[in-house]
Parts: C-alpha cells; structure tokens; sequence
C-alpha cells in the first residue's frame, strides 16, 4: 500500500511538472509551484524527489520510453525493411508533433549544468538506435529475413568499432531530427511551403541515399 501510494505522488508530481514544460519550458520548473499545486509541502516533495534534476531524469526517461514506444508500435506493424524505415520516421515526427515540450527535453540539456549524457539517459537514447540498427541490417539483407534486433551491447559494440552502419544511423537521425526540429520549432513556417509534402520527399531521398550506402557495407 505504502508503495502504490509513493508510485501515486511519483506520477502526480511528473504530470505536474509536465504542464510546466509545457507551458513555460525546463527553466520553469519549480519543486515548490508543483508542491503548492499539489497541496503539500515543498520539503515533502523531496522525499520523492531528491532535486529538480531528479525530477527532470524521470522524465526524460519516461520521454525516451513513450517515443521509443511509439516508434517501435509503428515498425512492428510495418512489413518490408522499407515500409519499416518509413514507419519509424512517421512515428518519430508525429510523437514530437504531439508533445514538442517532451520532444525538446531529449535533444538539448534542458537547464545548465544537467548532466544530459549520465548513463541511465544514454542507455535509454540508444534504446531509439537499436530500431533503426535493426532496419538499416534488414535493408542490406533479404526482404524475406525476419527483422533484425539489436540489443544494447551490440550498439556499443558497433559504436566502438566505428562501424560504417553505426555511422550511416547516426547520419540517418541526424536528418530527420533536423528536419523535425526545424518543423515544431518554427523554423519552416514562414517558407509557406507544404510540410508534409517536404517531409515525405525528404524521407523518400534519405531512404534511396540509406539503402545505397546500406548495401555498400554490406
């Protein structure tokens, strides 16, 4: 009982601080505000939480958990490596589309001094990266295999080897997290251009130049 109820204030204190992100980013998240809310106070909080930056690990970690999720629902539903690649860029853009707030917390340090590379959010990060690992193996494979898994050792395994298809998914993430990055930060709007459109070429083109160079380290 005393479990479920600390799982319960752990939760409500998230939600909570999730409507901060939202409405005003990481700089304004308060334990105290949150306390107030809540209607306890901001020493009892820290019972849950041992700091603001406690409170932000939890939920980036939930954050990675939820896209990945997302992403992984949609690859698994797809068939040929290639509706697989489409799919998991789909998921990727329409999860940071839904909660931007949530998206941005993963890419940059979201207050000064936050250790943004601790290994808890490392290994959750690369938790995206055994996706596309896995789909980048399959296109260099028969469309008939089963899909490939990766796990985490064998990320690190590759990342340490500098492996070219280790490279090849770091630069596939990097466009598409441009380009998603671009779209809910606003950087497209004022190009009064069709986004999805350009979104859907743009993976079109990534996907022709990835299998190319997929089959190349073959």
């Amino acid at each position: 009982m005393r479990e479920r109820f600390r799982e319960q204030v752990r939760e409500d204190v998230k939600a909570a601080a999730l409507d901060q992100l939202a409405s005003g980013g990481a700089q304004a998240l308060s334990i105290n505000a949150i306390a107030k809310q809540l209607g306890v106070s901001g020493a009892g909080l820290y019972r849950y939480f041992a700091s603001r930056d406690d409170l932000l690990t939890a939920l980036v970690l939930d954050a990675y958990g939820d896209l990945r999720d997302a992403v992984a629902q949609e690859v698994d539903a797809a068939g040929t490596p290639q509706e697989r690649f489409h799919a998991l860029a789909r998921a990727y853009r329409a999860w940071a589309q839904a909660q931007p707030h949530r998206y941005e917390l993963l890419f940059k340090p979201p207050v000064p001094g936050y250790d943004a590379h601790a290994e808890p959010l490392a290994l959750a990060a690369r938790s995206l990266m055994m996706i596309l690992l896995g789909i980048l193996a399959d296109l260099r494979a028969e469309e008939t295999a089963p899909p490939r898994a990766y796990g985490n050792e064998e990320v690190l395994a590759v990342r340490a080897a500098g492996a070219p298809e280790f490279y090849l998914a770091v630069a596939v993430w990097s466009k598409l997290h441009g380009i998603v990055s671009l779209e809910i930060g606003g950087g497209l709007t004022a190009m009064n251009i069709d986004v999805d459109a350009l979104f859907e070429n743009e993976m079109r083109i990534l996907l022709y130049r990835t299998t190319q160079r997929a089959a190349a380290s073959g």
